[in-house]
């Protein structure tokens, strides 16, 4: 039973190189997003802080 389940099983380098296609861009989009939070300008946080104030409500269903 084991060796039926382990022989469909991929490589280990499979393995790792699909857990680091989903980690490597994450990891970026969110040391990206943390890096705007902290360094953007003062000019245009207010602007990102007005464009989202300003959007309509959404509709309640």
């Amino acid at each position: 039973m084991w060796s039926t389940f382990l022989g469909l099983m991929p490589s280990g380098l499979v393995l790792i190189c699909t857990i680091l296609s989903f980690v490597v861009p994450l990891g970026t989009y969110l040391i990206n997003q943390l890096l705007h939070k902290n360094g953007d300008p003062p000019w245009k946080q207010q602007n990102d802080t007005v464009q989202q104030q300003s959007k309509p409500p959404e509709a309640k269903s």
